[in-house]
């Protein structure tokens, strides 16, 4: 959808052709639950079908930082910080989620530098995603930073309504659990933050549905989306709000003679 489509095809050329300089490094940012790590999974996924003797290192950041401070602590030959180097500096592509956890940690981000500068120097792709743009990321170096935007900067932002109706169709035929239309309509409405909430709101109906023997109705949807989070009860889709307006109004009028 037009959410996700920059960040799509630079994944794609990323896949078609790594360590092309003008998409080394790519910077994939946007929100929670809205794709990031799907992405660079799928990133990944395909260079190894393409290229199945690639070195493909894929790790959250939070792993790369344990692994460093273990490997700090590690003094048994090849296991310590010669090894932390060599496993992530003889990657053929590097990909790391959420590059934010970096904030803060100053022994952390000088050595993803180093192993940064070694990586795209020798032509190799560098992939990390973050919750935001390289220059609004809190407490990261500006040599960091600055580098992230060398190549390919791509953001994902909240998908629109019809890009959610139609993953909500896309799913229901992939569980085998068909909804109305006026049914996916409605949670694609009310459910406008990001595809997690959106996926997990559909389980939770098919869950409550199976567990009852019910029908999936709207009344069971909107008992559903109620227990989930009280919030959404105070959504009010365009049709719903037209039709409480403009209802009252059209029953008056109808008497006027």
């Amino acid at each position: 959808g037009p959410a996700n489509r920059l960040a799509h095809a630079a994944a794609h050329a990323v896949a078609t052709d790594p360590g092309s300089t003008r998409y080394n490094p790519l910077f994939i940012y946007g929100g929670v639950g809205l794709g990031k790590t799907h992405l660079i999974q799928a990133i990944g996924n395909d260079i190894q079908r393409r290229k199945p003797k690639a070195n493909i290192v894929y790790a959250p950041c939070e792993k790369f930082a344990s692994e460093f401070i273990a490997a700090l602590g590690n003094k048994k030959a090849g296991s310590g910080i010669d090894g932390f180097k060599k496993r992530y500096r003889s990657a053929d592509v590097l990909l790391i989620d959420d590059i934010q956890f970096l904030s803060g940690k100053d022994g952390m981000q000088e050595e993803f530098f180093h192993t940064f500068n070694a990586l795209h120097q020798s032509r190799r792709q560098i992939v990390v995603t973050s919750d935001s743009k390289p220059q609004e990321m809190p407490a990261i170096a500006d040599r960091l930073s600055s580098r992230f935007g060398w190549g390919m900067v791509a953001d994902i932002q909240s998908p629109d309504y019809e890009t959610r109706a139609a993953i909500l169709t896309t799913k229901c035929e992939e569980k085998q659990f068909p909804l109305s239309e006026e049914i996916i309509t409605h949670l694609a409405r009310t459910i406008q933050s990001n595809i997690r909430e959106l996926e997990g709101t559909l389980n939770q109906i098919i869950t409550h549905c199976e567990l009852y023997q019910l029908p999936a109705s709207l009344e069971v949807v909107m008992k559903v989306l109620q227990d989930r989070s009280p919030d959404l009860r105070r959504h009010l889709d365009p049709d719903r709000l037209v039709k409480t307006v403009a209802g009252p109004m059209a029953s008056v009028s109808s008497r006027i003679p």
